[in-house]
């Protein structure tokens, strides 16, 4: 039988939990000790004065039954003589936003919830605006609690008109609204007395009728997870059909090459065919280099390759998307750099313009959800923080690099000593400027080649465009990262005295040259200390509120983790804190 998926969602305590447990319990899909379960729990944590509560069917975690809400994603299956069905019945509140939008990326219906006594709220708008971006099409709207109202044909229309007019401008097929109440079972499985006006479908008639709306037809997309070579005699690509049908025989495409699929292996014996969701190892025809991420296409109609798209985001993160600060992002089986051009905050929703560092097989995700879709992680705790639906490609550059004929290797013969970033970090009144043009008086007296790059003069010019918010402070440090790196590709010492506030931005600057080019010198100065100096008069600015965005009193200071140098300026001076860095980039081969 045909399995459809469908999802839950809506504001909370508009009974999707209950609404599950109602599902199952009318169709008589519960065992005898679930029901004996249910009983028992309803009569210890229920909501209904000991009657059976549906909601505790699905609601699992112990912090739910207590607050008596969705917190996590709960998936049930289940099946009816017409249909298979998995259900994501997902959290209603806007804090897990994010766990709404994990549930919602694999479903092809979406059923969501209204109360009938508050009507359309925010937070159905931001359920229905999600499902609609995550490409379904297909909706039920059940009008839940009707019971509450005497099932009010009035209301019922109300409410529908709202939502109707609502997600007018939203990408649905098709909206069905269904008056129900959830607790006493109308309407969910079997038609209701209670109802006479209502002639339309039940929500499970619904449910096991309707088409979904993700299909894998179109030409076949295989993706390359594994090169399989168990021995010197066979070599597989072993993956999954994300659309279409491979088929044996079939001219594929990977990259800019043209072959045939010669064989499509499993455990069980070869296959001439392998539809979408297959699992298989493709023996290609000709000996052709492949990778993990790689996609085999139809080769008269290949997916697209580009690294820049318009893409819809959500973030999921508290701290918020900031344009030019560097991300992870996986996409397909691939694992790639990203940045994007616009500010979000924790479960906003916006088009955006995204860039990967390098370029990757796509389709739109209306095409193919898989090929289409991507997640952010964070650099360096690798959680989690958005997701992404890509729209289309932006046009590709016509930028390459130019191969030049004197290069990073022979001006270093030149100089006759190794190129470095050396990076100076800390609070404001820190000493880092101070420490810096020590370091390079020495270093310039033994005939080093050097250049020192300071936060208050570089923003008499190349960054006077940029204020003090996060996401100038991003920029701020991605073009003098960008900057140190061509000064390394000169050949020179380069020293740089920024506060630098952000782990994410030091490690990129850390990045673009390599670790064996870079020093971290972390001048560790107490903000009292530091306030207490306060050369420039700006701590007492920024404690009188006349200074907005300071670092360490209203914006965050990330120290370093793992600092090649720590300075203790409480106990050391001026001088040598700069005699302990020239030593330490003696002992690093520098200098």
């Amino acid at each position: 039988m045909e399995l459809l998926r469908f999802i839950t969602c809506g504001s909370v305590d508009d009974g999707k939990s209950t609404l599950i447990g109602r599902l199952l319990y009318e169709s008589k899909l519960l065992y005898a000790d679930h029901l004996a379960a249910l009983e028992a729990d309803s009569k210890r944590v229920g909501t209904r004065g000991g009657e059976l509560d549906f909601a505790l069917l699905v609601d699992g975690l112990a912090a739910e039954r207590e607050q008596g809400i969705t917190i996590d994603v709960a998936y049930r299956f289940f099946a009816t003589e017409a249909r298979r069905f998995i259900v994501a019945d997902t959290p209603g509140h806007e804090q897990y936003t994010r766990n709404m939008v994990t549930g919602a990326s694999t479903a092809d219906a979406a059923v969501i919830l209204l109360d009938a006594r508050k009507g359309v709220l925010s937070q159905t708008r931001r359920h229905a605006r999600i499902v609609s971006l995550l490409g379904v099409r297909q909706v039920v709207v059940a009008v839940n609690k009707l019971d509450l109202l005497d099932y009010s044909q009035d209301v019922f229309e109300e409410v529908s008109a709202s939502f109707a007019e609502f997600a007018a401008v939203l990408d649905f097929d098709e909206i069905t609204c269904v008056p129900m109440s959830a607790t006493e079972g109308v309407n969910v499985v079997g038609r209701s007395e209670l109802t006479p006006w209502y002639d339309g479908p039940t929500l499970l008639q619904w449910l096991e009728t309707v088409e979904p709306s993700v299909r894998r037809a179109g030409p076949s997309r295989f993706l390359v997870q594994w090169v399989n070579r168990p021995d010197a005699t066979f070599r597989g690509l072993s993956g999954r059909v994300l659309g279409g049908t491979l088929r044996q025989d079939e001219t594929v495409r990977l990259g800019n090459r043209t072959t045939t699929i010669a064989r499509i292996v499993t455990m069980d014996g070869d296959l001439t065919e392998a539809p979408t969701g297959s699992s298989v190892t493709v023996v290609l025809a000709d000996d052709v280099d492949a990778s993990r991420g790689d996609v085999l296409g139809d080769a008269q109609d290949p997916p697209g390759s580009a690294d820049s798209f318009q893409a819809r985001l959500v973030w999921l993160h508290e701290n918020g998307l900031l344009p030019g600060r560097q991300y992870l992002a996986k996409i397909g089986a691939r694992t790639v750099g990203f940045t994007a051009t616009k500010a979000l905050g924790l479960n906003e929703i916006g088009v955006d313009t995204v860039h990967f560092d390098v370029a990757v097989p796509f389709e739109g995700y209306r095409a193919n959800r898989d090929l289409g879709s991507f997640v952010v992680l964070d650099r360096l705790s690798n959680a989690t923080v958005g997701a992404g639906m890509i729209d289309f490609a932006l046009s590709p550059s016509n930028v390459r690099w130019q191969t030049l004929t004197v290069d990073k290797q022979a001006r270093i013969a030149r100089n006759g000593h190794r190129p470095c970033v050396v990076w100076l970090t800390g609070l404001s009144g820190a000493g880092k400027s101070t420490i810096a043009d020590l370091v390079e008086k020495t270093l310039h007296a033994e005939g080093r080649h050097t250049f020192l790059l300071d936060g208050d003069n570089v923003r008499h010019g190349l960054n006077s465009d940029l204020g003090f918010t996060d996401a100038d402070r991003v920029e701020n440090i991605r073009r003098i990262a960008e900057v140190a790196a061509l000064m390394v590709d000169a050949g020179l010492i380069v020293l740089v005295s920024f506060i630098s506030p952000f782990r994410a931005e030091r490690a990129l600057a850390r990045d673009l040259v390599g670790g064996d080019e870079f020093c971290e010198v972390f001048v560790d100065t107490p903000l009292a200390v530091a306030e207490q100096r306060d050369p420039k008069g700006l701590y007492r600015k920024a404690r009188r509120g006349e200074l907005a965005n300071f670092t360490g009193i209203d914006s965050p200071y990330e120290p370093p983790v793992e600092p090649e140098i720590r300075l203790d300026t409480t106990t050391l001076s001026p001088q040598a804190a700069a005699d302990a860095v020239v030593a330490r980039l003696r002992t690093l081969g520098v200098c």
